[in-house]
């Protein structure tokens, strides 16, 4: 019998009955059967197999469609972003969310605070104009580990940093001195951070109106007004150090400097910079200006 075979699979519920049931012609049924596996459907899994592919690298594993959409682009496969998110939901494929994680700043101090110059604007016309400045932390067996960054905010690049494991000024004023050196920004630069001591202190301070900097910062205790460093360090934990056990501050130093210098400023793709990474976006504004 020509669908013998089919008949042998549907033993336990019969055709004729299954189709009555879902209101199918029974003729429609068997040239559904015969057509075999759709073009969209394997297309959607070559699709897939790309996207587990690109999620091998685990520093990815936070991308949803938006970026997975750029990734695959850039591997010549072009498909929409609502098309990307229904295959990653079948697939019970999802990014990677954010963990809470403690506050660092002790702004319970005698020094005098900045005012907040930026208001929650965080648009600049050109790199070096802007510069943004947190601590946060990372846990290992040996201890906490403070990591300093200093961003601009044209680029969303970290243009300096520092790590130690003591929370105090001395971290700030390596990071500060490191983007310094990097970039040779003119004076006039605005310098935004939160009130933690470690920014108002005599030493901070000193060093900022040395170098022609105008000092800002946020709000008590408005994490809002930092918003962008906020996200680097969002970033930075989703997509790395949330997922790891450090044994050594050594191991994580090494670990958290590769993820700076070597993926975020020069791979990673940006939302707020068209899906390109800090780098390409600063020479891309360089070839335009020349």
């Amino acid at each position: 019998m020509k669908y013998r075979h089919i008949n042998s699979l549907s033993s336990e519920f019969p055709v004729k009955k299954m189709c009555r049931l879902f209101a199918v012609e029974r003729s429609a049924y068997y040239s559904w059967l015969r057509r075999g596996e759709s073009k969209r459907s394997i297309e959607d899994r070559a699709i897939l197999e790309e996207i587990i592919d690109i999620r091998k690298d685990e520093r990815k594993l936070s991308y949803g469609a938006p970026r997975m959409q750029v990734e695959l682009k850039n591997r010549n496969r072009i498909c929409g972003k609502n098309r990307i998110a229904r295959i990653m939901k079948k697939a019970n494929i999802m990014a990677r969310t954010k963990k809470k994680w403690k506050a660092t700043t002790n702004s319970v101090h005698h020094y005098p605070v900045a005012a907040n110059l930026l208001e929650q604007n965080f648009l600049t016309d050109r790199p070096d104009r802007i510069w943004t400045s947190d601590i946060t932390y990372i846990w290992t067996e040996e201890g906490w580990l403070y990591l300093c960054i200093v961003l601009d905010l044209f680029s969303r690049k970290v243009v300096g940093w520092c790590m130690s494991e003591f929370l105090k000024k001395e971290i700030v004023l390596s990071a500060i001195n490191q983007a310094v050196v990097r970039r040779q920004p003119v004076k006039d630069v605005i310098f935004h951070s939160d009130r933690g001591v470690q920014y108002a202190c005599k030493e901070t301070v000193d060093l900022l109106k040395g170098l022609k900097f105008t000092q800002s910062m946020s709000r008590k205790g408005n994490c809002y007004d930092n918003a962008v460093t906020e996200s680097f360090f969002h970033t930075l934990k989703t997509e790395l150090t949330f997922w790891r056990k450090y044994k050594t501050r050594a191991e994580a130093r090494q670990d958290i400097f590769n993820y700076i210098e070597t993926f975020y400023n020069r791979e990673r793709r940006h939302s707020k910079l068209d899906y390109i990474s800090p780098a390409d976006y600063e020479n891309n504004w360089l070839k335009n200006v020349a």
